[in-house]
């Protein structure tokens, strides 16, 4: 892979746009519980691609983190075990389909991801949480999450049943370490190096400030609307890019 430009350190009003983007999205997170790749991931794909999907799956990890820490008496780590052996398995898929597909049909294959998260978020599937069908979740997680920053739809829809504090703090551990994970396989195939691991860490203290002020405005939003606006955004800027790339 070629080495990304260092466009984003020297256009000031396109850093200016990502950090406002990381903020949002942080803030989105921090409300909801889920959000912050579903929110940044397509509209960082068409305004900022080096965004996508290293620098994301960075702060993603490290939001989802704070979420799991703020919750932890709550996570079921068993589930989170079979959640994350899925995952291992989903992430070196996807570094495969990264490497033998080129730029414009990943763009097509991203947005398809960025649809089929939406479909699953509003599909009112019911699942029950067993060992395979959260492993399988896992999988499914660890392919759409390396691919496009966004692996949190399948684990909410198979830990649906969970009570809410449970499914935060669960999801939230989940695509902290399977985070992880993808980034090191990014890194070990070329598309994780020293420029997308400065532009994520200069986006760290706007993720931060977001989720700070979550954490002060949460019970003044509704949690339901702020999903209904989001899901129907992240339909709308799929779309966008489709578009983009016809």
């Amino acid at each position: 892979m070629q080495s990304l430009q260092l466009l984003p350190f020297t256009d000031p009003w396109l850093y200016a746009w990502m950090a406002t983007l990381i903020l949002g999205s942080a803030f989105l997170q921090g409300v909801g519980g889920v959000g912050f790749t579903m929110f940044s991931a397509p509209v960082a794909a068409m305004v900022c691609p080096e965004l996508v999907p290293g620098p994301l799956l960075m702060l993603g990890g490290c939001v989802t983190f704070l979420t799991a820490v703020r919750e932890r008496h709550n996570i079921s780590w068993s589930s989170a075990g079979s959640a994350l052996v899925g995952r291992v398995v989903g992430s070196l898929i996807a570094v495969v389909a990264l490497a033998q597909l080129a730029q414009r049909p990943l763009n097509f294959l991203f947005a398809a991801m960025i649809l089929l998260a939406v479909g699953m978020s509003v599909a009112g599937l019911q699942i029950v949480a067993t060992r395979r069908n959260v492993t399988i979740a896992g999988v499914l997680s660890g392919i759409m999450g390396t691919l496009t920053s966004v692996g949190a739809p399948p684990l909410v829809i198979a830990l649906q049943r969970s009570a809410p504090p449970t499914l935060r703090a669960t999801t939230g551990v989940i695509l902290f370490f399977g985070s992880m994970f993808s980034l090191s396989v990014l890194a070990a195939a070329g598309y994780f190096g020293v420029n997308e691991l400065l532009l994520g860490a200069t986006m760290v203290p706007f993720m931060l400030l977001g989720f700070w002020a979550s954490g002060r405005l949460r019970q003044k939003v509704s949690a339901s609307m702020l999903r209904s606006g989001l899901l129907a955004f992240c339909a709308l800027s799929a779309f966008g890019l489709i578009l983009k790339n016809l």
